[in-house]
């Protein structure tokens, strides 16, 4: 019993350290290039949004509409890249909505299907597979477009440094 946990402790003690992220560097804000955008999340958990404007060993300054701001590192609880995506949320937006919606209208098509039953008389254009065909295009084109409208709108955001935590005192 004891060799099988000691060789899971082995192999899995890498992957800890791996999911470990440096994120309490303060030097990590140095990589920062002037007008990226930022959220700053202070010590009240406020968050403050704009653009960057540089960092020293005490401080971190930006500018907001409302001018430019400094908070002092002490303050600073957390702070993000703020980055849009816009092409590559888009494609993969249209992508998953298209192939949902076609799916979706396809199923659709399929159950609606109600060929020609016991009538006198009945002209029967479009047989199950074509109704079926129909939705699927119907379906692919409503999920391309929602999903390349939802794609467009996500933002991602990207934590650069954290601050560190304390060990709770007893």
């Amino acid at each position: 019993m004891r060799k099988p946990l000691f060789l899971l402790c082995v192999f899995c003690l890498p992957c800890a350290a791996l999911a470990q992220i440096d994120q309490a560097s303060w030097a990590k804000l140095k990589g920062l290039t002037p007008g990226q955008n930022i959220q700053i999340v202070d010590a009240s958990l406020e968050k403050h949004a704009g653009t960057f404007l540089s960092v020293s060993d005490t401080s971190i300054a930006y500018n907001e509409t409302a001018g430019q701001h400094s908070i002092d590192k002490q303050d600073v609880r957390r702070v993000r890249v703020m980055e849009t995506h816009h092409g590559h949320n888009t494609l993969v937006g249209l992508a998953v909505g298209a192939g949902a919606g076609a799916a979706t209208g396809a199923g659709i098509g399929a159950a609606t299907y109600k060929g020609c039953t016991q009538q006198s008389f009945c002209l029967d254009f479009i047989s199950r597979g074509g109704q079926t065909g129909i939705g699927a295009l119907a379906g692919f084109a409503g999920g391309a477009a929602i999903g390349a409208l939802t794609g467009a709108l996500v933002r991602s955001h990207t934590t650069i440094y954290t601050t560190p935590t304390k060990p709770a005192t007893p």
